[in-house]
């Protein structure tokens, strides 16, 4: 048996840059974190040659073709599982639309869980090509590469999109203590709001030609935050994700609704700096940055809401327990 913990993200700047139509062109760069809510997927051999799967839903089948779980029935195909296994799925959070990139957390977690039952070590790169492979290549998902890299290497990362398709990672360069004071900030409230990602982000990416000069501005300030956490400037940081919200909302009117603005308005009224709704928009989370003193008042303004506790996660996928015959 193998159990693999993946982390769910937060992104902060340049969201739309990590598309291919977009970085192709321009070259690419996103700020993103993994935080500590997690996917865990189990795999365990079973003696018979079925496979069973179990998310929301309980699957039984005699071969991969029959898999409905395309993420599952595209990692056994590219990992060369055929057969004879279990495998389950479980998230911290609601596993769709949360706006937390657990799509791709569940892809990079399948990966890896699938490459260690058969005794494989594959590096974080790896992982992380092999889940964007899959999702965009094979099945087409109108998605960027942010996702699959950081839920790999996880920690704070600055990541870099080359014309060339080469993807560049690096952690960003701050204190623990600065690394807290950031992470301390900030807070995940779950609008209740459900939606399908893919339909935004097929506007979105309809979209990039036409709004290259809007992705321009969200591109730069991935530099502007690095250099608010280097310079420990973090007062800047609400103020810079306030006015990436405008910018992001520039890309598609299905970003944001009545809705979800008013709970943007509520939580800058009782002291929230700035903020973004998590991932591709129209619902899911809401994260916002907001200073220690005022976040008691922003709980009361958004009481009809359920709040997240999180940290900041260092760890990127891994294996927690493999116990194999």
């Amino acid at each position: 048996m193998i159990i693999t913990q993946t982390p769910l993200r937060i992104s902060f700047a340049g969201g739309g840059t990590d598309f291919k139509d977009y970085y192709e062109t321009d070259g690419g760069a996103v700020i993103s974190s993994a935080i500590d809510k997690y996917i865990y997927v189990v795999i365990k051999e079973r003696f018979d040659k079925k496979i069973r799967v179990g998310y929301t839903r309980t699957e039984m089948v005699d071969s991969i073709d029959d898999i409905e779980h395309e993420l599952v029935r595209e990692c056994m195909r590219l990992t060369g599982i055929t057969g004879g296994v279990e495998i389950a799925t479980m998230a911290d959070i609601p596993s769709e639309g949360s706006g937390l990139g657990s799509s791709s957390t569940v892809t990079v977690g399948l990966l890896n869980a699938m490459h260690a039952y058969k005794g494989e070590l594959v590096t974080a790169a790896t992982l992380a090509e092999q889940a964007c492979y899959i999702e965009i290549d094979v099945l087409g998902k109108p998605i960027g590469k942010q996702d699959q890299y950081i839920a790999a290497y996880g920690n704070l990362r600055r990541i870099d999109f080359h014309p060339d398709g080469a993807v560049d990672t690096h952690l960003v360069g701050v204190s623990e203590d600065q690394r807290l004071r950031f992470g301390e900030a900030l807070m995940l409230f779950y609008t209740g709001i459900t939606r399908k990602a893919d339909e935004i982000l097929t506007g979105q990416k309809a979209n990039i030609r036409e709004r290259g000069s809007v992705l321009c501005d969200l591109k730069c300030q991935v530099g502007e935050i690095e250099a608010c956490l280097a310079e420990n400037n973090m007062n800047k940081i609400g103020r810079i994700l306030h006015a990436g919200w405008g910018l992001k909302k520039q890309m598609t009117e299905r970003i944001s609704n009545s809705n979800i603005d008013g709970l943007y308005e509520l939580a800058l009224d009782a002291g929230a700096s700035g903020g973004k709704i998590a991932g591709a928009g129209g619902g899911g989370f809401l994260l916002l940055y907001c200073s220690p003193d005022r976040q008691q008042a922003v709980r009361q303004a958004l009481s009809d809401l359920k709040e997240l506790p999180f940290s900041l996660e260092r760890d990127g996928t891994k294996v927690i327990f493999n116990a194999r015959r």
